[in-house]
């Protein structure tokens, strides 16, 4: 049985490594109210303001994918899936906005199920349908320079 808190402490760790290792900075926010971290530029080369965004987090030991309606709320917010959190051979950051999840979860036929209704939908056994709809959002240091500076427009759920 694994400790789902240690399993927290590492992912926001790994996460926090990615971040930093990319040029950005992270702050941790005090107070857990649905945000994880806090990934931000003040001034650098790739932009010369200060452009900071909020990341909820989901570590797992193995692979999960998760998105919950209630995220919906946070402007701007990243949703961060790091997976196999005790391999790091096989450990991988996928990083999407709330629009991003939810045109996957739509995609997948999630949004019909009355656990959507019921505040969302989750998987701890990806199909390879979702892990090749996920593909694109695997980040790099580039990606996460990408995934924080740019916004994206938001669909119509």
């Amino acid at each position: 049985m694994s400790d789902t808190q240690i399993t927290e402490i590492l992912g926001r760790n790994r996460l926090i490594s990615e971040i930093l290792q990319s040029g950005l900075e992270v702050a941790i926010p005090q107070r857990d109210r649905g945000i994880d971290l806090i990934a931000y530029t003040d001034f650098s080369d790739k932009t010369d303001k200060f452009v900071a965004k909020p990341i909820q987090m989901k570590a797992s030991t193995n692979q999960s994918f998760k998105l919950l309606t209630k995220y919906s709320k946070f402007r701007d917010l990243i949703i961060a899936y790091v997976w196999n959190i005790n391999d790091e051979k096989n450990c991988v950051t996928y990083a999407l906005t709330y629009d991003e999840a939810y045109k996957i979860c739509k995609e997948m036929g999630w949004t019909k199920t009355l656990s959507w209704k019921n505040g969302g939908y989750g998987t701890t056994k990806p199909s390879k349908k979702l892990v090749s709809l996920l593909k694109p959002y695997q980040m790099s240091p580039e990606k996460w320079w990408d995934k924080i500076l740019y916004k994206k427009t938001s669909l119509n759920y």
